[in-house]
């Protein structure tokens, strides 16, 4: 259990920020958008793509349908897919988790198309393709058919 001036000094943050930022007020999922909304304290609405949140990925309208307020308003929870969603990192465009967002990040940078990219797989292509793992040689040459080519 936490002493009592951790608690004391995490009550007094937690004050602090409930009047700095603003809470969520009402949140609702629209179907023909397929976006979550949210009406700040600051009177402000906001929305962002439900699938794009971690949690949220394979959402149904159903699943989406029923989102709930964590009482001091900075936290969505959806129930029946237990997730839950941090709204000051919402606001600034954080959908998920450090991993989870490097992920998404990744998978989209490996789908892009460019002509650098592309020039760079028929060059691979020439050389026989990916190397294996055992014929990449410790000084980042590599031995392709029985010869050694070099970077």
């Amino acid at each position: 259990m936490a002493p009592r001036d951790e608690l004391d000094r995490a009550n007094a943050r937690a004050a602090r920020q409930l009047t700095t930022h603003p809470t969520v007020v009402t949140a609702r999922y629209d179907p023909d958008t397929d976006r979550v909304i949210m009406r700040l304290s600051n009177r402000l609405e906001v929305s962002f793509p439900a699938h794009e949140a971690e949690g949220l990925e394979t959402a149904t309208p159903a699943d989406l349908s029923r989102i709930e307020i964590d009482p001091p308003g900075f936290g969505l929870h959806f129930p029946t897919l237990d997730a839950d969603l941090y709204v000051p990192a919402l606001l600034q465009g954080v959908f998920g988790s450090e991993r989870w967002m490097a992920a998404r990040l990744g998978a989209r940078g490996g789908k892009s198309r460019t002509a650098a990219k592309a020039a760079a797989s028929r060059k691979n292509g020439k050389l026989g393709g990916r190397p294996s793992a055992s014929a990449i040689k410790s000084d980042g040459s590599r031995t392709i058919h029985g010869r050694d080519k070099h970077p």
